[in-house]
C-alpha cells in the first residue's frame, strides 16, 4: 500500500477520485509537457490514466505514485517505480510552473530517496533527464547524482540516465536550498505519469506515473522524452515543474 510521506514542506497522498481534475490540469500544461519531453495528451486519455491508478496501480499494488501537497494546495505528481533502462527504480517528480524555483523539487525528491531506503530496501536509485534540460540536470549533480550514460530515443532525443545512492552523504539536507528557477524534471521518461503499463525510462520504455517516472494499463500514452513520472526532476526549483523521472522535469531550471 503506498505509504502518506511527509518533508518539511510537502505531503505525499496517494491520489484519490476528486484528485482527477488536478492531476489532468497538471498534464495537460503545455510548459509540464515540454520539459516532460512529450506532445500534450488528449484529455481524455489523461483521465483514463488517473482512473487506472486507482484501479489497476494502487490494488495491485505496482509501485508507489503521490500527488504532491503544500498548505493544501495541489503542487505536482511522483512516483517511484521499477525502470525499463537498467535493473532498478526510478524516481519521478513533475512540478506544477507555478511551484517552480522554490527548492520543491529537490526536496520531493530526497523525500522519494528515503522512501526509497527505509520503506523498499533500495540502496539506489535512478533518474532520466533531457540532455538539454541543464536546470534539472544540474539539480542533480547538487543532489549527488551521478550520470551513468545517454539513452537515445527513437526520435534521435538524448536522455541522461542518472543514479545516486539513497544513503548519499553528498545530498543536501536542507530542503529550503533554493535552486533557483526550476522546471520539472527529475526524471523525464518516456510515457506518462502513473501509466501502468510503462516501466518507465525513455528509451522507448514507458513514462511517469510514473511523475509526474513510473505505467498503468489504460490508455497507451505518447511516449515522452522526458518524462513526468520518472522522477527526481523537477526540482530545482521546479522539479516537476514539469515533470520527471528523475531527474526530468526540468524541475527547477531552473529544474
Amino acid at each position: 500500500m503506498t505509504p502518506v510521506l511527509r518533508t518539511e514542506r510537502l505531503e505525499f497522498l496517494p491520489y484519490r477520485p476528486e484528485h482527477e481534475d488536478v492531476f489532468v490540469a497538471l498534464l495537460r500544461d503545455e510548459e509540464v509537457c515540454r520539459w516532460m519531453g512529450q506532445d500534450l495528451v488528449p484529455e481524455p486519455e489523461i483521465r483514463a490514466l488517473f482512473r487506472a491508478i486507482l484501479t489497476e496501480v494502487y490494488p495491485q499494488r505496482r509501485f508507489d505514485v503521490w500527488g504532491l501537497w503544500l498548505a493544501g494546495d495541489y503542487v505536482g505528481h511522483a512516483e517511484v517505480k521499477p525502470t525499463g533502462n537498467v535493473d532498478g527504480h526510478e524516481l519521478v517528480t513533475a512540478l506544477a510552473p507555478g511551484y517552480w524555483g522554490r527548492g520543491l523539487g529537490g526536496e520531493a525528491v530526497r523525500g522519494l530517496l528515503r522512501h526509497a531506503a527505509e520503506n523498499l530496501g533500495l540502496s539506489e536509485a535512478y533518474g532520466m533527464v533531457g540532455a538539454e534540460n541543464t536546470a534539472s540536470l544540474a539539480m542533480c549533480r547538487r543532489l549527488g547524482f551521478r550520470e551513468v550514460r545517454d539513452v537515445v530515443g527513437d526520435d534521435g532525443s538524448v536522455t541522461k540516465l542518472v543514479v545516486i545512492s539513497t544513503k548519499d552523504p553528498s545530498a543536501p539536507a536542507d530542503p529550503g536550498t533554493a535552486e533557483s528557477d526550476v522546471r520539472p524534471a527529475v526524471t523525464a521518461a518516456a510515457g506518462h505519469p502513473g501509466d501502468p503499463n510503462d516501466p518507465g525510462g525513455r528509451g522507448g520504455s514507458g513514462g511517469p506515473g510514473g511523475g509526474p517516472g513510473a505505467g498503468a494499463p489504460a490508455p497507451a500514452p505518447a511516449p515522452a522524452p522526458g518524462g513526468t513520472v520518472a522522477a527526481v526532476a523537477a526540482d530545482a526549483g521546479a522539479a516537476g515543474g514539469a515533470g520527471s523521472g528523475v531527474p526530468a522535469a526540468r524541475a527547477e531550471d531552473p529544474v
